[in-house]
């Protein structure tokens, strides 16, 4: 049994477990730290977790470290972790951290950065078991996908946005390095050939490892997704007097955005449960099925046929849908049972017109901030768009002053939260005015 902190109060120690169960998602870290603060003393808290496709990492404490701790460096903790591994140091920051790293079941890790003394001989432990109902609460509010947080994590692609511009930055670096390594005049040509290809070997790895990251944050196999579906539902089937069949969706199919597969199994857990408090009902069959845009679902029971939109449930699951930007339909034949059918778009919708009016920015502008949000330089930006370095910084200074920004990063992060996409990472190239 976990011992609680010493000479505080029982009803005091509840309070602040059930603070971090009830915290909403943007401030889990914040109410994490405050209770764990209290008896293992740490210069600042990150939590990793692929279950919220938006914002993997939640941070807390010294902004020297949280506002510089990268995405890439807490998967690799994540990694050495689920390895076995508990490490006593950790790169965080860009520099070399001691560090205290807390697993969970969901498989998120809790890092804290230069801990203290603990208060009491059992303070790990205690931390320990408030960490696990940390992460099972993030996950269950992931799971329930409520309208807020879908629009949210829709629009909010700045974290994806902040690990390509970090892997953009470390390949930048790597560029310049195996360039020097080459004009270099005090290596003979042998060895600057063996420096040069050791650089270029640990760049294509990490570009490789990077781009995985970037995936896994973003999109989920819809096989996959399905799968975790089925695990989600099956004890029903298993255990229950009700049969829950699964039609499977292409093993070929479009892999769907986190957030669109999170969504997905939410609203088909919340229809089955819906449907098995009918009575006289014997079966249920779930589909997936994919249109290349779409992602689409389909709940079909053989109950009563009573169901109706006029349910406060069915008022939820339509609201997940439509927080999306898809459709929730219902379909019930009395004696003949019912069905609900569901459309979820797999792109974000594209607003771009919408963004030029907000900020009034010029055409030339917005494709300039297109590609800011794609992570291209300023002589990328240049060749594509067909004009010159010092036209783009130009229109990038111009950019800047509209959106009230400071850098390219910042504007780059504020575009993509506000939906500012493009069909094609490689817009087609302007030709310049004479």
């Amino acid at each position: 049994m976990t011992t609680p902190p010493p000479r505080a109060d029982a009803a005091l120690v509840a309070e602040r477990v059930g603070a971090v169960a009830t915290a909403p998602l943007h401030t889990v870290a914040a109410r994490l730290r405050e209770v764990i603060e209290e008896v293992l003393p740490h210069r600042a808290l990150a939590v990793f977790t692929q279950d919220c496709t938006g914002r993997p990492q939640k941070k807390a404490g010294d902004p020297s470290i949280t506002e510089r701790i990268t995405i890439a460096e807490l998967d690799a903790i994540r990694r050495r972790t689920a390895g076995g591994e508990r490490p006593a140091s950790a790169l965080i920051a860009g520099e070399e951290h001691p560090v205290l790293v807390f697993g969970a079941q969901t498989g998120a890790v809790l890092v804290l950065c230069d801990p203290g003394r603990p208060a009491y001989p059992g303070a790990e432990a205690y931390v320990r078991a408030v960490w696990e109902t940390a992460a099972t609460r993030i996950r269950q509010q992931v799971a329930e996908a409520r309208p807020d947080y879908l629009r949210e994590s829709r629009a909010a692609s700045s974290e994806r946005l902040r690990v390509t511009a970090e892997l953009t930055d470390r390949h930048e670096t790597d560029l310049e390095t195996l360039l020097a390594t080459l004009r270099s005049r005090e290596l003979d040509d042998t060895r600057a050939r063996v420096l040069a290809t050791d650089t270029a070997a640990g760049a294509l790895v990490r570009v490789r490892a990077g781009s995985d990251l970037v995936a896994s944050l973003a999109e989920e196999a819809v096989s996959q997704a399905f799968q975790r579906l089925k695990d989600d539902l099956r004890p029903l089937s298993r255990y229950g007097t009700v049969q829950v069949q699964f039609i499977e969706p292409p093993p070929d199919g479009r892999a769907l955005p986190g957030e669109v597969a999170h969504a997905a199994r939410a609203i088909v857990r919340s229809a089955v449960l819906l449907m098995r408090d009918q009575e006289e009902l014997t079966r249920i069959r779930i589909q997936w099925n994919c249109d290349g845009a779409n992602l689409l679902i389909s709940v079909r029971d053989d109950g009563p046929g009573l169901l109706d939109s006029g349910r406060p449930a069915v008022g939820l699951l339509t609201a997940r849908a439509t927080a999306l930007g898809g459709h929730l339909g219902i379909e019930a034949v009395e004696t003949w049972g019912s069905e609900i059918d569901v459309r979820i778009p797999l792109d974000p919708p594209d607003t771009s017109d919408t963004v030029m009016r907000m900020w009034d920015l010029a055409p030339r502008e917005t494709e300039v901030l297109r590609l800011l949000v794609a992570g291209r330089r300023n002589r990328q930006i240049a060749s594509e768009l067909g004009i010159s370095e010092n036209t783009v910084k130009f229109h990038t200074s111009q950019v800047y002053r509209k959106l009230g920004v400071t850098s390219r990063a910042a504007a780059a992060a504020l575009a993509a939260d506000a939906g500012l996409g493009f069909t094609d990472s490689r817009p087609t190239r302007v030709t310049p005015r004479p």
